[in-house]
């Protein structure tokens, strides 16, 4: 099955660092949508274990969950960690987005 969900290698490498820091390697990383946010939809991440009906795509060593029903608004997504002075975290970027709200974590369809 085609990725879901891609990770720039910065995210990536940063999602593993804090696996390790959090040293539970059974855990995998989920993303999710949820409504909520100013522009109607939020996204939400976490650790997690595996649930049942996940979609799951594995990279360099972790795992990422989505739940069917978030997979339609995270379809083409890039996941990015931004660092440095105007560094802001993880990113989203939704090709699916048809409105963003000016801090980049919720958005319309």
């Amino acid at each position: 099955m085609e990725n879901i969900v891609n990770l720039t290698d910065s995210a990536i490498s940063k999602v593993k660092e804090i696996i390790a820091s959090e040293n539970d390697q059974n855990k995998g990383l989920r993303l999710a949508v949820v409504g909520g946010g100013c522009s109607g939809f939020s996204y939400k991440m976490d650790f997690d274990f595996e649930k049942e009906k996940d979609n799951i795509f594995s990279f360099e060593g972790f795992k990422v969950f989505i739940d069917p029903k978030s997979s339609i608004y995270l379809k083409g997504i890039i996941l990015d960690f931004k660092d440095g002075l105007n560094g802001k975290g993880f990113t989203f970027d939704n090709p699916n987005a048809k409105n963003t709200c000016g801090c980049g974590e919720s958005f319309t369809i």
